[in-house]
């Protein structure tokens, strides 16, 4: 007997409510593109620097077209990045908008955050077809923004919190910095977390390595910029072969979950660090279970892990695809099959878990 169905009732205002939602995320998509224009032309430094401006007073300061700055200024309006006063015609930056989007030394600095998310988007169709597939698509195949962005993004929180907040909470670590240690940076980009810890701890050597040939001859140049050339040296190595042995304190920064073999790159660290060693693990903030992470950090984080750190772990050996959230419980399983027994949160930021792993 064939059984017909009656047609699901729809809400058209729950419908209607759903459609001008997913319009606001379109707007949302765009504007990633428009934060970045806005960065790169200066036209938020103008507005946080040299206060309010109508269009063609932005153009004039930034030399640039008045054309764009009214688009983009009443694009931002709509988005209440800036606000508008209609008397005067003017656009102002709020002060707290400005830490956000045009001061570089903030932990809550947000171009970079979008720069990466832009490079992100624009590499979607090879993503696609590697999800058809179950392929992978590398990090080195990402155009630049992702790699510059990422840095931009993370480096500010590095730079808040690596040396007064995070090391401080590992249990004996800043102590041998101090008197001199030998550290390994693992997956260390253009080496931020490097060299911000090459300053801080002078008596200390410090090794950053990453399989990103590109990324290891910027962060060789951010190094002799920074006068640190003398005890930190970049190699490019891939984090499952073994730099030596007797290191104090190996580190991954925010890298791990990106590893087509993290178990492989943990027996790794286990076989390199000293008896007494400590293993530093910063990875994004995410709980151990879907529902904990469904909110706008995670959401984020799940869509980087859909286009970006998914398919790179897919396109190396192994292949684990831990994702962006893989949370504390599923490192913790691999760092005691490598052998580990020492492991706990040691701090935490919106963006970050501080993980403590020891022998």
């Amino acid at each position: 007997m064939t059984t017909i169905e009656e047609p699901v009732a729809v809400d058209e205002e729950k419908l209607m409510s759903f459609v001008f939602a997913a319009v606001g995320e379109v707007g949302a998509a765009l504007n990633s593109a428009l934060v970045v224009m806005g960065d790169k032309l200066g036209w938020y430094r103008s507005l946080a620097d040299e206060g309010p401006a109508t269009p063609a007073e932005l153009a004039d300061r930034t030399g640039t077209d008045a054309h764009y700055t009214r688009e983009w200024l009443n694009a931002q309006a709509a988005g209440a990045y800036v606000d508008y006063d209609a008397e005067s015609g003017r656009y102002t930056l709020p002060p707290e908008h400005a830490v956000a989007l045009a001061d570089e030394s903030s932990p809550a600095y947000l171009p970079g955050l979008f720069q990466i998310a832009h490079g992100t988007i624009r590499g979607t169709p090879a993503i696609i077809e590697a999800a058809r597939i179950g392929g992978g698509h590398g990090w080195h195949e990402h155009n630049g923004d992702v790699h510059v962005g990422c840095e931009r993004f993370f480096r500010p929180s590095y730079a808040a919190y690596l040396v007064d907040a995070w090391l401080p909470a590992l249990d004996g670590v800043v102590d041998k910095l101090r008197s001199g240690a030998r550290v390994a940076d693992v997956g260390c980009g253009h080496g931020a977390s490097t060299i911000l810890m090459a300053q801080a701890f002078p008596a200390s050597t410090f090794l950053g390595t990453d399989y990103h040939h590109e990324s290891i001859e910027t962060a060789r140049d951010r190094a002799a910029a920074a006068g640190v050339g003398d005890r930190v040296r970049f190699e490019v190595r891939p984090a499952t072969e073994s730099a030596g042995t007797g290191y104090d304190l190996v580190t991954m920064f925010d890298c791990l979950h990106d590893m087509g073999d993290p178990q492989g790159a943990a027996l790794t660290v286990r076989e390199s660090l000293a008896d007494d060693g400590t293993w530093m693990v910063v990875e994004p903030a995410a709980g151990d279970r879907v529902e904990e992470n469904l909110n706008p950090v995670g959401r984020a984080y799940y869509g980087f892990s859909t286009l970006l750190c998914t398919p790179a772990s897919l396109a190396q050996d192994v292949g684990t695809a831990l994702g962006t959230q893989a949370g504390p419980a599923r490192i913790e399983q691999i760092t005691r099959k490598a052998g580990f027994t020492g492991f706990r949160l040691a701090a935490q930021t919106p963006f970050n878990n501080v993980l403590e792993v020891r022998p």
